[in-house]
């Protein structure tokens, strides 16, 4: 792997961690001192170990899922991710759309993450996705999505409003990166957290 990509890949880590440590102390809610988290479209599941130093502090017992539909890269994900005695991981080949269709989920999940979600690639089939995602969360969990592009982002939250989730905050990376390979794209520029319900 290209050394440049290493270290952008490790910065831009570094700052999602630092967005979501706040966020997620906010608004997740534990129960029974387990916390299982569903890491959707996870690819090689890069944020994997933000994830758990995030999560970690509020769980003696965190699951992390991984759904993705490339085995490839879900092979990488496999061998860079290994269990602990407090944290497990678990990748699994399937169709986001249909995660009710998983037996490891058939427990609901505390928090959903969607990293760089691509609603502008197909929106009806995201709408599937999220709608597949609030249907795996738990009536006081949290459903958080990242975003490359404006615009997209605000299509995407409006999606996920019209499924009936409720919009938490919303947030923009001060420091996100540019990516070159698309104008006004860049690194985690907006988080976006929701609840599966109102609380008010």
């Amino acid at each position: 792997m290209d050394s440049n990509y290493i270290k952008f890949l490790n910065e831009d880590l570094t700052q999602l961690k630092l967005l979501l440590t706040p966020l997620i102390a906010q608004h997740i809610t534990v129960v029974n001192d387990s916390v299982r988290c569903l890491n959707l479209a996870c690819g090689r599941a890069d944020e994997s170990g933000i994830l758990r130093e995030v999560l970690a502090p509020y769980a003696e017992d965190l699951q992390i899922f991984g759904v993705d539909i490339r085995e490839r890269e879900l092979d990488v994900a496999r061998s860079r991710w290994r269990s602990d005695p407090h944290t497990s991981y678990t990748f699994l080949y399937h169709d986001a759309t249909k995660l009710h269709l998983i037996n490891e989920l058939a427990q609901l999940c505390d928090i959903v993450v969607m990293r760089h979600q691509n609603y502008w690639n197909g929106a009806i089939t995201w709408q599937h996705i999220y709608d597949s995602a609030l249907n795996r969360l738990s009536p006081d969990g949290i459903l958080v999505i990242t975003s490359y592009f404006d615009k997209e982002h605000f299509q995407a939250v409006q999606a996920i409003q019209q499924l009936g989730a409720t919009l938490i905050t919303t947030v923009r990376n001060p420091i996100s990166r540019p990516v070159t390979d698309a104008p006004n794209k860049s690194v985690d520029r907006h988080i976006a957290i929701f609840k599966k319900q109102s609380n008010t």
